[in-house]
């Protein structure tokens, strides 16, 4: 729908102010506009529903929100005191999206560190482990 132009959009609403169906919609603005990609009936939907919902048909711009640097600076403050904190407890603590947390941790170049339990060797041990290898 980024092809469209804002007054190919309002063009499309006037033929939907006359009563015309989406299909026959369609087929005027493909023989109008040869050049462009041909339409289908759910975008003429989605334009009427644009209008309906917003007054308008402009372009919409995203609703991301930037994190505050305090908030990144909280959320690295957290993982230097306890390195063991998975990044969703992270996100839970600090009130933020999990995948948010990660790409933060990623652009600090930062990890959660993962304990991971082993054997400790014992002194004998080294004796049992070694291979004893023979030539032929």
């Amino acid at each position: 729908m980024s092809y469209l132009t804002e007054s190919l959009k309002i063009e499309i609403l006037m033929m939907i102010g006359y009563g015309d169906r989406a299909r026959t919609q369609c087929e005027v603005v493909q023989e109008t506009h040869p050049d462009l990609p041909p339409l289908n009936q759910g975008t003429i939907s989605k334009i009427e529903a644009q209008y309906r919902e917003m007054g308008h048909v402009r372009k919409v711009p995203s609703k991301r929100q930037a994190v505050v640097d305090d908030t990144k600076l909280n959320l690295l403050l957290a993982l230097e005191e306890n390195p063991i904190t998975p990044a969703r407890q992270l996100a839970r603590d600090s009130n933020l999206n999990h995948k948010t947390v990660l790409k933060i941790l990623k652009y600090e170049k930062k990890r959660p560190y993962k304990m991971q339990a082993v054997q400790e060797l014992l002194e004998d041990d080294p004796d049992r482990r070694t291979v004893q290898y023979t030539e032929h």
